[in-house]
């Protein structure tokens, strides 16, 4: 494995570590925030208890944990790691801090319509600023009352009843698929289940649906989709049992990249055969900007030259992957253009506004467009502080960049416990450098 230089200045941030030559190194992912905070969900709301296997340990699954203890679920955490859920009824009001976790904020209001009791939802400043009119309104649209401060946002009231007759209800989840995802995961105990139709002009981030289907399915949920945009849950009881949670795939981009950006190779273990990850998708764009990429006995291995090329693409499948892209398209060899995107707007920040930032701070040449970035090469890249906006993706992007550029000093590196609370440490790791 190769040396790194590395640093850490406390008064200004952390100072990425600059490659020294190719890697050779093998990362193990933590579990997915995707899958882990959905299956929690699932389980609070089983027939029986359910145990999580390879779980996440990270700001957002321990606030999920810790909102869906506020309601009543009984959850056991064990020293190996795993997760013991066993439902109990919802019979409190409650307050619950979302953080700033979307999975949070978006998931559990639905589950709180079937609370007897009060329950507040809050967060960080920054969610107060993320949309939340489409949970608001979908339920009112199911008959619960819920109180807001008129800004369809964080705080607001779900005043539960312990039921909900469900139905059908049409909504416009154009500003993420989460919305979505939230009330299918609460619909089985919905006395009717639910019918939902998504009625806007775009749906982000399908494969999130799609993996929240499938949970629901394995869990013994029917559920189905009649026609596009329509989702239909049958009502009935959700499994528990022994469930392991998949490697977060979206989070090996970082480390994938690094083998574009430095050269060498990095394997990534425990890759799954099948998979309704997002993250699934960076071994196909990935080899189109310039990776070779290898799959061998649930081993990914990338490998990389140091040239990377711009490329011509829609995210709108995952805008989680943007950042990882930008990053390299920042220290490409050709334009690259992003599109499908305009949903990140409102994301942990604005993600499209903070990477053009950030990118054109180094010197880069970004620029914003109605739904995406158009990012072309430069030759003036140079040392600065890369600001985070409270946003994880943030902070590993302006890491993959570091390893090119000398002097990129990340803000808020530990904004990365979002989801990967030992990134600084697993990145070192990567290089080989001394703690």
């Amino acid at each position: 494995m190769t040396s790194a230089t590395y640093s850490q200045h406390p008064s200004t941030g952390w100072l990425a570590p600059v490659a020294n030559g190719p890697l050779a190194a093998t990362v193990e992912l933590p579990g997915s925030k995707s899958l882990n905070n959905r299956e929690l969900v699932l389980s609070a709301l089983a027939s029986e208890p359910t145990l999580l296997t390879h779980t996440l340990t990270s700001r957002d699954s321990t606030l999920m944990i810790e909102a869906l203890r506020s309601l009543g679920t009984q959850i056991d955490v064990n020293t190996d790691g795993s997760v013991l859920v066993t439902p109990k009824p919802f019979d409190r009001s409650a307050t619950i801090d979302c953080g700033l976790a979307g999975t949070v904020m978006r998931f559990v209001p639905p589950l709180s319509v079937l609370a007897n009791g009060n329950i507040k939802f809050d967060g960080d400043e920054g969610a107060r600023r993320r949309p939340m009119h489409t949970t608001i309104d979908s339920l009112r649209a199911l008959g619960v009352e819920v109180t807001d401060e008129g800004a369809a946002a964080l705080p607001f009231t779900v005043h539960g009843t312990g039921k909900v007759s469900g139905g059908e209800i049409t909504i416009d989840a154009s500003a993420s698929s989460q919305f979505v995802s939230g009330l299918l995961l609460a619909a089985a105990r919905f006395e009717n289940g639910l019918t939902l139709r998504h009625q806007g002009d775009h749906l982000p981030s399908m494969p999130h649906i799609e993996m929240t289907l499938d949970c629901l399915a394995k869990r013994g949920v029917k559920v189905s989709t009649p026609e596009p945009a329509v989702w239909r849950v049958e009502p009935g009881e959700i499994s528990g049992g022994t469930v392991a949670i998949e490697p977060d795939l979206s989070n090996a981009g970082p480390f994938l990249a690094a083998a574009m950006v430095a050269g060498g190779s990095v394997s990534i273990s425990g890759w799954p055969n099948s998979t309704t990850q997002v993250g699934d998708e960076f071994d196909g764009i990935l080899q189109q900007m310039g990776a070779k990429i290898s799959r061998d006995h649930g081993v990914l291995t990338i490998s990389g030259t140091g040239e990377i090329h711009g490329i011509d693409i829609d995210l709108s499948i995952g805008g989680e992957l943007t950042p990882v892209i930008a990053a390299l398209a920042a220290i490409a060899d050709s334009p690259t253009v992003i599109r499908g995107v305009a949903h990140l707007r409102g994301h942990e920040t604005d993600r499209l506004a903070a990477l053009a930032a950030e990118i054109n701070r180094i010197g880069g040449i970004a620029r914003e467009t109605a739904d995406g970035l158009e990012i072309d090469p430069s030759n003036n890249l140079h040392g600065a502080l890369w600001q985070t906006y409270e946003d994880h993706r943030m902070a590993t992007a302006g890491a993959i960049i570091g390893l090119r550029v000398p002097g990129i000093e990340i803000e808020d590196i530990t904004t990365t416990s979002k989801t990967m609370p030992n990134f600084a440490q697993m990145w070192q790791n990567m290089l080989g450098a001394k703690a």
